[in-house]
Parts: structure tokens; C-alpha cells; sequence
């Protein structure tokens, strides 16, 4: 899987050959990061960041489907 090999890339340092992989992984790990942190710590603003985050991640996963 594609995401499995970005995360193995990833791993070993090798940021642009991750990204090659699977474009959104970064905004991946950003989203379960902050969500994580959003339920701990309950931010102000912190669902719209979420929903932000979800789209921008799932704009990048459908883009690279395409392109």
C-alpha cells in the first residue's frame, strides 16, 4: 500500500520520496495530532481546525486520485 511505504520513507528521513507516495500523509498525521490534542485539551476554535484539517486531507487524497 502506498500509505505504508510513505510511512516506511518517512521513518528513514526520506521526506519527498514519502510525499511521492502518498501526498497526505503529513496532513494525516497533522489531523490525528491535533484531534488527539482537541480532545484533551478542548481548544476554543478546535472543531472548525478539525474540519479544516479533515477537508484539506481529503482535498489532497482525491486530488492525487486524480492527478
Amino acid at each position: 500500500c502506498g500509505m505504508q511505504r510513505s510511512i516506511i520513507a518517512l521513518l528513514e528521513g526520506d521526506l519527498s520520496t514519502s510525499i511521492q507516495l502518498y501526498p497526505a500523509l503529513l496532513p494525516l498525521i497533522i489531523l490525528l495530532t491535533y484531534t488527539g490534542l482537541h480532545l484533551k485539551y478542548e481548544y476554543l476554535h478546535g472543531a472548525q481546525v478539525v474540519l479544516w484539517l479533515f477537508a484539506s486531507t481529503v482535498t489532497i487524497n482525491v486530488g492525487h486520485f486524480f492527478f
